[in-house]
This record gives structure tokens, sequence and C-alpha cells, in this order.
């Protein structure tokens, strides 16, 4: 296969030329200069009730196979998060069951593995800030329990009972002085979930981020670093310059993850990106580039990825969770392309189309042959009327390799150690 066929949204169609795969190799060593990880996804089984509302009935091959497909190129996992689709689909008890698998993986295989810690298993609307802190410790206790290390999530049982920021500190400081370990706090922005609005005890970015760095300062033993999600890079950089030497700053900022990445002479970002679990080999080779002090090959890498992952977290944003998921199954990463909770269909074709092109211009597509056979027959599903595709022959190769693709990854050879 040459070509592939593009869907515009007025229904017209187009070709352009099918991209070789980047020639990137995972690392022989732990990578150095950055700490990174990928927000995984969920696979749910393609045969189950993903429609919206019914419990998640998961793939558990393909679901951590794609976890050790992360930990071969190097990357951590960040899991149970915002990515698995936890408040849009994925309920209590697969999320439970999903840290507890994920950290027995992790330790089996030495990668890399932290985990959301919300309140989110209670159902009642609203609660008390006294069962804010007892849900927020149950949740805490069982990702330590697993072996997991802890991503303090935003809460909206938080965000609605509190009513200033001495609630937030209040809180913050009564769960971590139950916690194990240090661990990351999290700040994620309205974009992701409108619920979270002034989160921190205020709608003003400013006033917000002096909560978040009191909270921090206020208990460094505890905390790791941040995760900031609000995209926008300046509320992040201002943050990072503030936080004591102790934390470091994770950005969640999928528009502009290659310059706070690459950081300034004053620091920088690591990374706990959505973005990096479609963008895994990439990531991986950028970040190889910075351990070989080669910026020009680092900007040259991750730069033409930052167009894809503003399209994939195009608004509505918290909708990315779709294109994270088509990615997967676009590279061989599971066989159907579903979701729980139905939000396979949240975004349109000519969305999913203008994905394509951009991982194929930026070399997000791992095996292009397949990943061209497995979007034209979405189209020709949809009735729409593929003129550049593989024939018969070529995509059941493509497919066949898919299969042994996903066994291989199953079994990693080279995993970070953790």
């Amino acid at each position: 296969m040459t070509t592939l066929t593009l869907l515009g949204t007025d229904g017209a169609t187009r070709a352009v030329a099918l991209n070789p795969p980047p020639a990137f190799a995972k690392p022989r060593t732990p990578l150095q200069t950055r700490v990174a990880y990928a927000a995984a996804h969920v696979v749910p089984k393609a045969h189950a009730d993903n429609t919206p509302g019914q419990p998640a009935e998961i793939d558990w091959d393909a679901t951590l196979a794609f976890r050790h497909h992360v930990w071969s190129w190097g990357l951590g996992v960040a899991d149970a998060m915002d990515t698995a689709q936890r408040n849009m689909g994925l309920d209590a008890a697969a999320t439970r069951e999903l840290i507890s698998r994920s950290a027995a993986e992790a330790a089996s295989a030495g990668g890399r593995l932290v985990v959301g810690v919300n309140t989110d298993h209670v159902d009642d609307a609203a609660i008390s800030l006294e069962q804010v802190v007892d849900a927020y410790v149950e949740q805490l206790h069982h990702a330590e329990d697993a072996g997991a290390g802890a991503v303090l999530m935003a809460s909206r049982h938080l965000a609605r009972a509190a009513q200033n920021a001495d609630d937030y500190r209040r809180v913050y400081r009564e769960v971590l002085s139950k916690a194990g370990a240090p661990v990351v706090l999290h700040w994620l922005g309205t974009a992701f979930d409108p619920a979270l609005e002034g989160y921190f005890g205020s709608t003003d970015t400013d006033a917000a981020s002096a909560t978040l760095l009191q909270i921090i300062e206020a208990n460094r033993d505890r905390v790791l670093g941040v995760k900031m999600s609000l995209l926008d890079a300046d509320a992040e950089i201002a943050v990072r310059r503030r936080l004591p030497e102790s934390a470091r700053m994770f950005t969640g900022d999928d528009f502009h993850y290659v310059g706070l990445i690459e950081g300034d002479a004053e620091g920088h970002s690591d990374a706990l990106l959505g973005a990096f679990a479609a963008l895994a080999p990439n990531a991986s080779a950028a970040i190889q580039a910075l351990d070989a002090n080669d910026l020009d090959a680092y900007r040259a890498i991750l730069g033409p990825t930052e167009e894809l992952s503003r399209q994939v977290f195009a608004a509505p944003t918290y909708y990315y969770k779709t294109g994270v998921a088509f990615l997967s199954w676009l590279n061989g990463h599971q066989a159907a392309f579903q979701m729980v909770g139905g939000l396979h269909a949240a975004r349109s074709l000519p969305h999913l189309s203008r994905i394509v092109e951009l991982a194929n211009r930026s070399g997000a597509l791992e095996r292009p042959e397949l990943a061209a056979a497995r979007w034209h027959e979405l189209l020709t599903i949809n009735g729409v009327d593929v003129s550049a595709k593989t024939d018969g022959a070529a995509a059941r190769s493509a497919h066949a390799d898919a299969g042994e693709a996903r066994t291989a990854d199953a079994t990693p050879s080279e995993a970070v150690p953790a």
C-alpha cells in the first residue's frame, strides 16, 4: 500500500502518501534526563455491552499487554487515571481491579507505575470534608497495599464540599499524613472536567496556584511532585519555578509538552501525559535524544507530534480518550475499536481522519500498512468509498502481523527498572 484515504468534513475523500514507520529503537538502559509516564487507557472486551451506563468489562490480556508495550519503551505507566475513563465509563470495581492487576504486572516486569487515587467510589454526589478524607485514604491504602505509587487526583467531591482554600489545605494535610510514601498531586483543569471549576479554592489561576504551592511546602516530605493539566504553559512554568527542590513538575499539558519537557535555563517539566499513551515510541526516542544531549533530534522527533496531540485533545477535550483508543487500535494493540461506555462513538469520522493524517505525518503509526488497512475498513463499513486501499491479501497479512505483535509485546525483554 502506498496511499492513505482521508475524509473531509464535507464528505470528500483524498489520498496522501503512506509514510514508512520511523526507525526508533527501544532503550537499552533506563531513560536518564526526564521521568516520563504515559497515562494508559483500558481495552474492553469487544463482545461486551460497551454502551453508556453499563459496567466495564475489561479485556485484561490486551489492557495489560499495552502496559508492557509502554514499559518496553522505557516509559512508566500512570494507570487508573483520567485516560482510563475514570468517571466516564470505568466503574469503581473495575478501577480497583485495574490497580491490583497493573501493580502485579509492574512488579513482574520491573516497570514504573503510579495509579490514580480519588474519592469516586462514593456514590453520593455531596459528602462532608471528613468523608472526602476517608474516601481518599481508602483508595490510597488500596493503591499502596497493591504496591503502586499514588497520584492524588482532583476530587469532584472535594470541589463541591470545599468552601475556600483553607478547606483544600486541611483535606490535603489530613490525607497526606496517612500516605506511606510521597505522592504526586494532580490539578486537572476544566477542559478535562468542568466539575472541577474553582479547584484549590479559586477560579483565579494565580490564587489557586498559591494554595497548591502552600500545600506542597507544608507537606514537603509527603509530596513527590505535581501533575498540572491546565493546558496553560505559562501557569505551569510559573508554578514550576516556585516548587521546592524536593518536588517535580509533571506536565499534563497535551498541547505544549515539547517546550515544557525541553525546559529552559531555570528548569524543565517531567511528563505524565495521556498523549504519551499514543506516542510511546516517539516519546522514548525523544528522551533518548535528550539523554544524548541532542536537542535538535529531540525537537525533530517530538515536535511534529504536538499537532497530532492537539487534534486528539481538541474540544470537547474530555473526549480525547477516543483518540487514544483509536490510535491503539490502528497500531495493533487491540483487536477492535471499542471503548467502555460506548465512548468510541464520541468523535466523528472526519475528526478521526485528521488523527490518521497527523499520525502518518508525525511518525506515530507504528505499522502503517496495518493502520491504513484498519482505517480503510472503518471508512468502508460507514459507507465511504475508499479508492486507495490494500488488496485482500495485504489486509489479511497486516491483521496477522497485528496478532503476532500483541503476543510479542506481552512479554517485553526491555522494561524500566522500578
